[in-house]
């Protein structure tokens, strides 16, 4: 009876000590005596005692902070750079045997990198094209993180923070700017405006008729609003005749002959 139960507690103690359960998204690299067997999981695996050896490694997407870095760019431009990368491990066994420590080792070469690939380019390119800047810094940490088995699938550049006086200056060329456009778009209208006046003319000095017709209008409008006073444009073309017989009379003063 004393044997049994010796039995049974060994049994115990050996299922305890050689059964794992793994989540889903979790793989154990298995080392025996000190070398590597292969990756395991998930869910139920069963190791040898004292000879086996187990490391978990999680599958999922990794999302880390990187850092404000000081960043220098082309342009001799100082600002302060953070961004945010999303990794995953694609190969459990060389994430543990080829690095120490996966995720210190990306954030470090994470943070050169932001360095070094913001420094490349402008201030304006830094701020206007961060896609193009963001699939550069991934296909270099790609490339450097491919030997460990990992895999960085996005890099987002998520603050950019410039000196006060770069962004006062920023300010006032933006003012600026808007200052041009609207100049722009007033002169554009004021020679709209002289174009379409330039084909009234021409309309009214073709047909005279229409500037009488203008005349109406413009009484019409008057009449509807409440004035005291009522100016009545008095047509010029009644005129006309006794401005030419003044014309002839000052030419025959002068000597000149009448026109026939």
């Amino acid at each position: 009876m004393y044997g049994l139960i010796v039995i049974v507690v060994l049994v115990v103690l050996f299922l305890a000590t050689s059964l794992r359960i793994l989540n889903e998204y979790e793989r154990a690299v298995v080392f025996r005596l000190g070398r590597v067997i292969h990756a395991k999981g998930p869910g139920l695996i069963i190791l040898i005692p004292v000879i086996d050896k187990m490391v978990r490694v999680s599958m999922r997407l990794v999302a880390m902070d990187v850092d404000p870095q000081d960043v220098i760019t082309r342009d001799n431009v100082s600002v302060k750079v953070n961004a945010v990368i999303y990794f995953r491990v694609v190969d459990p066994v060389k994430a543990i045997v080829e690095v120490e420590n996966y995720q210190y080792a990306i954030s470090q070469l994470a943070q050169t990198t932001l360095r070094s690939g913001c420094g490349q380019a402008e201030l304006d390119e830094l701020l206007s094209a961060r896609d193009k800047i963001n699939s550069h810094l991934q296909e270099i940490l790609d490339t450097h993180t491919d030997p460990w088995g990992i895999k960085v699938a996005t890099v987002e550049l998520k603050h950019i923070d410039l000196p006060q006086e770069m962004q006062r200056a920023m300010a006032r060329q933006a003012e600026a700017e808007r200052e041009r456009r609207a100049k722009v778009i007033n002169a554009d209208g004021e020679f709209q405006a002289a174009a379409k006046l330039s084909e009234a003319a021409e309309i009214i000095h073709t047909h005279p008729m229409a500037l009488q017709l203008r005349y109406l209008q413009t009484m019409r409008e008057m009449a509807a609003e409440n004035n005291t006073t009522t100016i009545f444009p008095f047509p010029m073309d009644l005129f006309r005749p006794l401005i030419q017989s003044l014309d002839k009379r000052e030419k025959a003063a002068a000597g000149d002959p009448p026109p026939k």
